[in-house]
């Protein structure tokens, strides 16, 4: 069954389809007061919700906890350094395989999968102190 979409579901899928990169929820929100659009913080947050519940919207947590969003067909796969916290976009996903297999042998609906790596970037390596 599906559901119709709202205004505030309408307006956040329209700042995601405009932006090249995931964003938080509260850059969301700031992103649409600044385009005039009369929209609470918590209204963003359900829309945000609504449409990852239809497989509109993907979210991928950060180690420090924050929620970015993006639109799901971004397959994005990323190296994070839980040091410093930068995050490299990968393109290569074994994992492509294993999504049709279990979509079918399990009749399950996958819209979307993560895959993140964590460790230390290259530099925060560097500054380590080798007793």
């Amino acid at each position: 069954m599906k559901t119709r979409r709202t205004r505030s579901q309408d307006s956040v899928l329209e700042i995601l389809q405009k932006l090249s990169r995931a964003i938080s929820a509260q850059d969301l929100y700031a992103e649409l007061r600044k385009r005039d659009v009369r929209i609470g913080l918590a209204t963003v947050y359900r829309a945000l919700d609504a449409l990852k519940l239809e497989g509109r919207v993907q979210v991928r947590t950060l180690p420090h906890g924050e929620s970015l969003y993006s639109l799901s067909h971004e397959d994005r796969h990323h190296l994070t350094c839980l040091r410093c916290g930068d995050s490299v976009a990968i393109d290569e996903c074994p994992v492509h395989e294993l999504e049709t297999h279990l979509n079918q042998s399990h009749q399950f609906r996958i819209f979307y999968h993560t895959l993140e790596f964590f460790g230390l970037c290259e530099q925060c390596q560097a500054e380590e102190v080798v007793p």
